[in-house]
């Protein structure tokens, strides 16, 4: 069995189980001042994780949950089981699973699935990525004035006032901007042609491993490097390879 069905299979399953459970009353394990952590978080990694190493013994596991597996492993599987875990505590509909597998500092497989929309978006390296087993491509669009922009607020005060500031810059050049609340979706919608930017001041690999690897598969363009406001994470700038925000960042 190849790792992306593995993966779909296990994406597909933590998505059921969010459907399941999503607008019953939740479990918190942990209510921080700008993120909240979920029981469910917790279960739906263990069922990912089960998935995985079941078919992959040998394997190594690092999510947003903890890890798991052989740590020497050759090949790690980077999971976020919940990307948008506040919209998922209100009761928004715009949250997903993020699966990718990882080998010798390459992606080379990856799935976002958003249980919500049934939408699942998928690609082995080299191949071809698909919505819902369809190709797609980004958006052709190559000026500001006409592009939909996503800019993430990161959860702490320094990196939320240079996001701010960048988002006052931003806004006024591009047609929208938008504030939607999971990275990985961000990422998968910049892919398939829906936004044409996203920038976040600080962010994690699981996070963004899966929608790199989307981006970069549909002609987009991927910029990261070490966070100036928290030591650990990732300063992003994702865009359709079309417009240009290098003034913005």
């Amino acid at each position: 069995m190849s790792l992306l069905t593995v993966a779909i299979e296990a994406a597909h399953a933590a998505g059921k189980l969010q459907r399941e459970n999503f607008g019953t009353e939740l479990t918190v394990n942990e209510m921080l001042k700008h993120d909240i952590k979920l029981d469910l978080d917790v279960r739906c990694q263990d069922l990912i994780t089960s998935i995985l190493l079941k078919a992959f013994p040998d394997h190594c596991i690092k999510g947003e949950e903890g890890d798991s597996g052989n740590p020497d492993s050759d090949t790690q599987w980077i999971v976020d089981p919940i990307d948008g875990t506040v919209n998922y505590f209100y009761g928004i509909p715009h949250f997903c699973v993020s699966i990718a597998a990882k080998r010798g500092g390459e992606y080379i497989a990856g799935v976002i699935y958003d249980p919500m929309q049934d939408e699942t978006w998928a690609v082995e390296q080299g191949g071809i990525p698909t919505l819902n087993g369809k190709p797609f491509r980004v958006s052709e669009r190559k000026t500001l004035a006409d592009a939909v922009v996503t800019v993430g607020f990161s959860k702490s005060r320094e990196a939320l006032e240079a996001s701010f500031d960048r988002f006052k810059r931003i806004s006024v050049e591009v047609r929208k901007t938008r504030m939607l609340g999971s990275a990985a979706l961000a990422l998968a919608y910049i892919a398939c042609g829906r936004l044409d930017a996203y920038v976040e001041e600080q962010i994690s690999e699981w996070d963004i491993a899966a929608g790199k690897m989307l981006l970069e598969a549909a002609g987009g363009s991927f910029s990261a490097q070490p966070s100036q406001t928290h030591e650990g994470k990732l300063f992003i700038c994702a865009t359709n390879g079309k417009v240009d925000l290098s003034k913005y960042l």
